[in-house]
């Protein structure tokens, strides 16, 4: 009784107002008790006793008690008529944030595939995000204004619609592919004085880093963090090949990377291998909490043609990232195309006739037309560059071709200018150099070394030119100046590849940083899949007709928007549209290829954002608050807490129900 006395009085410090404030007259009525206890209209009646000594003893006593016992029933009644009055009065502390009338209301509602997790054993996180949004829908008054805005960027979220109208919009909303930053959100929103509710599970993987100069101070935000309970996931973390290049008939290895980000060993976990609908391999591993672990597939008569891979596992309760599809498309021969003086080292690297298709020729003999059909032109050991070979292969980079420079002892400083548009400077340094350790951190290393091991010994060098100023390194000297780097579409080596230069022509590492170079030439090479967050899948196809749109087929059909350029085609991914599975690029019956596409991986990472995190990211102003807690029972709670008030009629009509009692027990057992 008293904690529920002093909750009452807690909430009566803060400002409280009343539905039917008329009733409080009927205080008045406190006034009734008072004046029974105070004029007892009883008549005493006087009795003579012989011996009142005894009698006048305990006559003191009783009229302590009974004095006592009429101060509480006075206090319990005048109690029970002021919480009685109280209750119809219908007391209520306001709302923490007024409506406003014809105000307009923006629901940001994440519905990527993470929200698919559980929040408690009956409902997923997106059940919970739509929850709320109808629960708020329905506190506004009738006039207000919606708009719904989720990761699907759908046409229905450019207009403000009515409450019948959003309610029926929320009642579709279903899981999306697609993860969103807050910076593409924000931007989408486009919204000013507008009141806007954030749902989502903050992701720390695709969250992103709000920039604070585009929040509209001028809208109220408000933040609902849905916490995922206790998330444990599995997924592919990565899939390469062995051999980058895959060759009918060739034995190959498919390695595949699996990830553990839950706090829970999975031991014995099972991984299969499906091609083209039939078991090609099966392996189990154990991964330990946060840990990667790898598992190989033998590819051991190699693959033909255009071939469905799946890679599937059992992992619970996150099931959307369980299986990757992969696209095992036979490669063409790479055609590589030297002009120089060929001193044998690019040729003897180049020389598997079962990838590629080498030649090789002196500037003054070469037919120029060759050099616009080359997945990679090598310029290598030349002193000078004639113009109509540097007029030729400008228009190739202009048409997305890639380039290797490697000069000669006797080269200029200027030799690349046509094609990197600076100057070398002559390097001053006159020993050899180590080369250090590759970053495997850096893209162009991806997938090519399976470990890097400490005792490997790596090549030196003398460097002819220092290209520090133009240089994103891939191989550096201990010195930093840089012996490889890349710049756009061209690779470009800073010293001869002769002995009284480097040994790196004749070193281990050679081949697989060529063969690497060689991939990013290979136009008609595919990836083995693709993430639902890129933007453009590039294709080939001596066939390509103009005109003729290239269609997305598989379980669906879609028309990306699409650019020609020569045998090329670019697509633009329709990410809004497209689900994670297997599609045929198809122009007029003629198919070109075969696509995977998966989920970003990022959608796997449940690491999550703390809402005063968020807030401080995004200015940490007055305009920005949150729910502080998101469970399911509490969320009602708390929207009428921020937009009805806090209802006391229920806790005043429970006291005077209590006082009442507190009356009948008093009267009953207090002698």
């Amino acid at each position: 009784m008293l904690k529920a006395i002093v909750h009452f009085y807690l909430l009566t410090l803060h400002p409280m107002s009343f539905v039917f404030p008329q009733f409080l007259w009927a205080l008045c009525s406190l006034l009734i008790p008072i004046a029974v206890h105070l004029f007892n209209l009883k008549k005493t009646k006087r009795v003579f006793f012989s011996n009142t000594k005894l009698l006048h003893q305990i006559t003191q006593q009783t009229n302590s008690k009974r004095q006592l016992k009429k101060y509480l029933v006075l206090m319990t009644r005048i109690l029970f008529l002021f919480f009685l009055v109280m209750a119809f009065a219908q007391p209520f502390s306001p709302a923490q944030e007024q409506k406003v009338p014809n105000q307009k209301v923006v629901f940001y509602i994440d519905n990527s595939y993470s929200m698919m997790s559980l929040v408690d054993p009956s409902a997923r996180a997106l059940d919970v995000a739509i929850q709320f949004s109808e629960e708020v829908i329905k506190l506004f008054p009738i006039e207000t204004r919606y708009k719904i805005v989720t990761n699907d960027f759908s046409p229905f979220s450019n207009n403000y619609k009515n409450q019948t109208e959003i309610l029926d919009l929320l009642s579709q909303i279903k899981p999306s592919p697609i993860a969103r930053t807050f910076h593409e959100v924000s931007q989408r929103l486009n919204s000013s004085n507008d009141e806007i509710f954030w749902i989502s599970d903050f992701q720390k993987s695709t969250f992103g880093i709000p920039n604070v100069a585009q929040i509209d101070t001028l809208s109220l935000w408000h933040l609902v963090p849905i916490p995922l309970k206790n998330v444990s996931n599995v997924f592919v973390d990565s899939v390469y090949l062995e051999n980058p290049f895959v060759i009918q008939d060739q034995r190959n290895e498919l390695h595949v990377r699996l990830r553990n980000v839950g706090a829970v060993a999975k031991n014995n976990q099972i991984a299969k291998l499906v091609i083209n609908g039939i078991l090609a391999g099966t392996s189990s591993v154990n991964l330990e909490p946060n840990s990667t672990s790898i598992i190989n597939f033998e590819l051991l008569q190699g693959v033909e043609g255009r071939n469905k891979a799946v890679v599937s596992f059992e992992d619970y309760p996150v099931n959307f990232d369980n299986q990757l599809f992969i696209s095992l498309n036979s490669s063409e021969k790479i055609k590589i195309v030297e002009v120089g003086n060929n001193n044998g080292y690019v040729e003897k690297v180049f020389g598997n006739t079962s990838l590629f298709s080498f030649r090789s020729y002196k500037p003054e003999n070469i037919d120029l037309g060759i050099l616009s059909s080359a997945d990679l032109i090598v310029i290598n050991n030349l002193e000078s560059i004639d113009e109509s070979i540097v007029s030729t292969i400008k228009t190739y980079l202009s048409n997305y071709g890639k380039l290797l420079l490697i000069p000669s002892k006797n080269s200029k400083p200027d030799i690349f200018l046509p094609f990197i548009g600076s100057v070398f400077q002559k390097s001053i340094e006159k020993d050899f150099l180590d080369i250090s350790r590759p970053d495997l951190g850096n893209p162009f290393f991806e997938n090519v070394f399976e470990e890097q091991s400490e005792s490997l010994s790596m090549p030196h060098a003398k460097p002819l030119f220092d290209a520090t100023e133009d240089s994103q390194a891939i191989l550096k000297l201990k010195n930093g100046l840089p012996f490889l780097f890349q710049k756009g579409n061209i690779f470009v080596v800073t010293t001869p590849l002769e002995e009284e230069f480097t040994d790196f022509q004749t070193h281990a590492l050679f081949v697989p940083v060529m063969y690497r170079i060689a991939s990013f030439g290979h136009k008609a090479d595919q990836k083995l899949y693709y993430s639902l967050s890129e933007n453009l899948v590039v294709l080939k196809s001596d066939s390509l007709q103009d005109d003729r749109p290239i269609k997305l087929v598989g379980e669906e059909e879609y028309v990306a928007t699409q650019q020609k350029i020569e045998d090329r085609v670019m697509l633009e991914i329709p990410k809004s549209m497209i689900n994670p599975g297997f599609y045929y690029p198809v122009q007029n019956q003629d198919t070109i290829g075969l696509i995977a596409f998966n989920f970003d991986k990022s959608e796997s990472l449940f690491a999550q954002y703390d809402p005063q995190e968020v807030k401080a990211m995004m200015g940490g102003g007055g305009n920005i608050s949150f729910f502080s807690d998101s469970a399911i029972n509490s969320l009602d709670n708390q929207i009428r807490e921020k937009y009805l008030g806090t209802e006391l009629w229920k806790l005043a009509l429970f006291l005077a129900l209590l006082f009442l009692l507190a009356e009948v027990l008093i009267i009953r057992f207090v002698k």
